[in-house]
């Protein structure tokens, strides 16, 4: 059972100077592949099949919550090319063709599609790629906020920013809870006897880069591999 309010989920969206071109790139948060579409339907799908009555809560609550920034990027994009239809910017953008308000496109025209959606039937797999969505999220954000227009849509998209963090250190926390959030290791079947081998397989010219990723406390370093023979 769904029930939607008609008020947005965290402030009004203001806009000071309507913007089509903007709007166009606002679409990337809207039908894009790192859009609150994309989040909202990944995190609700997933609930599905978490047996975690905690964690499947959590990811009702946080794609409940992508619905409305959905929202508040489609209210974005509908005042920033509300009235002018007739200014050359307007006719510059894909709106000129598709009208007015947001569609289901990314910021290049290309249409929104499941592909852009990462589950698999793990709480721990889909935790991490939940983490990846939103570092992908924040990313796009960053450049929206930098290119924003105006004050307050500056001020909408530092919240959805904002936002991104805090569900991913909800889905840290969830992963941290089962024990997850550092150890590689999920599903059944054990690794074989490669598991903390670390092969040098590239050179640089200079010394190699040593650092945790391939240290002699964590790995095996394997300076020279060679080709195991037949």
């Amino acid at each position: 059972m769904f029930f939607h309010k008609k008020e947005l989920i965290a402030k009004s969206v203001n806009v000071k100077d309507p913007n089509p071109r903007f709007a166009q790139l606002l679409l990337e948060q809207f039908g894009g592949a790192t859009g609150e579409l994309s989040a909202a339907l990944q995190y609700w799908v997933q609930s599905f099949h978490v047996e975690h009555s905690g964690i499947k809560d959590m990811l009702q609550d946080i794609a409940v919550e992508e619905f409305s920034h959905l929202e508040m990027i489609g209210k974005l994009i509908e005042v920033h090319t509300k009235n002018v239809d007739q200014t050359d910017a307007f006719k510059s953008t894909l709106f000129a063709v598709r009208g007015a308000g947001p569609h289901f496109l990314d910021s290049q025209g290309s249409a929104w599609n499941a592909n852009y959606l990462n589950e698999g039937g793990d709480v721990v797999r889909d935790l991490r790629a939940n983490i990846a969505a939103e570092a992908g999220a924040r990313q796009t954000y960053e450049s929206l906020i930098k290119l924003a227009p105006d004050q307050e849509t500056k001020d909408t998209l530092v919240h959805l920013l904002t936002r991104e963090i805090s569900h991913t250190k909800m889905f840290m926390e969830a992963l941290n809870s089962l024990g997850k959030l550092t150890d590689p290791f999920f599903g059944d079947i054990q690794p074989d006897e490669t598991v903390d081998l670390y092969y040098n397989l590239s050179s640089n010219g200079a010394e190699d880069e040593r650092g945790p990723w391939n240290s002699d406390e964590n790995f095996h370093y394997v300076a020279n591999p060679v080709a195991e023979k037949e």
